[in-house]
């Protein structure tokens, strides 16, 4: 007896097919030059050339707690989630009952809902990582702002100064993109404890939605439209 029927399997795969291509689309590919999240470092980088020309840096430093701070925040979500997964394990006897009562005929075992409980788990567990990288980067950005040199010291490298902190910058905001992606991914997976037709349609939609986001949404208009800064 297999744990999963094909259709499982199928859905599963499709899943990571859609995550992986979602990747390269808007990390890999030519066309992940276009998109919201390159255009955003790109103004990252414009960011801390402004940030080389001010005398007081209050603003600078004031926008990066409250990167930090919204970092921390997704941080500390994903463990609850963590812990939130983990508890379900323990309810797995009650789960696999209910379900089976339901009107509309889901089948599931005990060792299935495990399976996929710690494959929720393990989506989280990835998200909290990337989320708290991401953190320890924007700390890393926010040191490298502090060693920024003042306009009048310009001659000192300035300019090498600012683009590392803006190329710190860009890496914090690349790995907080990927904890992000996997909170929307792990909607999608959802699905999979109703059944593998609905995980497929929740995967489609969360890609068609996230896609949208990168490259016709409202905020990518509104960067896009002025080309690089």
């Amino acid at each position: 007896m297999t744990l999963f029927s094909t259709a499982d399997y199928i859905a599963l795969a499709f899943f990571g097919v859609a995550w992986c291509g979602y990747h390269l689309a808007v990390e890999v590919s030519p066309a992940s030059a276009n998109s919201l999240n390159s255009i955003m470092n790109r103004h990252r980088v414009a960011w801390m050339r402004e940030m080389l020309g001010r005398d007081a840096r209050m603003i600078d430093t004031t926008l990066m707690a409250s990167l930090q701070n919204g970092t921390a925040f997704f941080a500390s979500t994903s463990l609850i989630a963590v812990g939130g997964s983990l508890a379900l394990l323990q309810a797995a006897d009650t789960v696999v009952q209910v379900f089976s009562d339901l009107p509309f005929g889901i089948q599931t075992t005990r060792p299935a809902w495990e399976a996929k409980v710690i494959g929720l788990a393990v989506i989280f567990v990835y998200a909290f990582f990337k989320f708290a990288w991401s953190y320890r980067i924007f700390n890393y950005a926010a040191i490298l702002v502090g060693a920024t040199p003042m306009p009048y010291r310009r001659d000192q490298g300035g300019e090498k100064a600012a683009e590392r902190a803006g190329a710190m910058l860009t890496a914090a905001g690349r790995h907080f993109n990927r904890g992000q992606r996997a909170f929307f991914f792990a909607l999608a997976y959802l699905g999979w404890f109703v059944g593998p037709y609905v995980m497929m349609g929740a995967t489609a939609a969360v890609l068609l939605s996230m896609w949208r986001r990168q490259f016709a949404s409202d905020a990518w208009k509104a960067v896009a439209g002025g080309g690089p800064p």
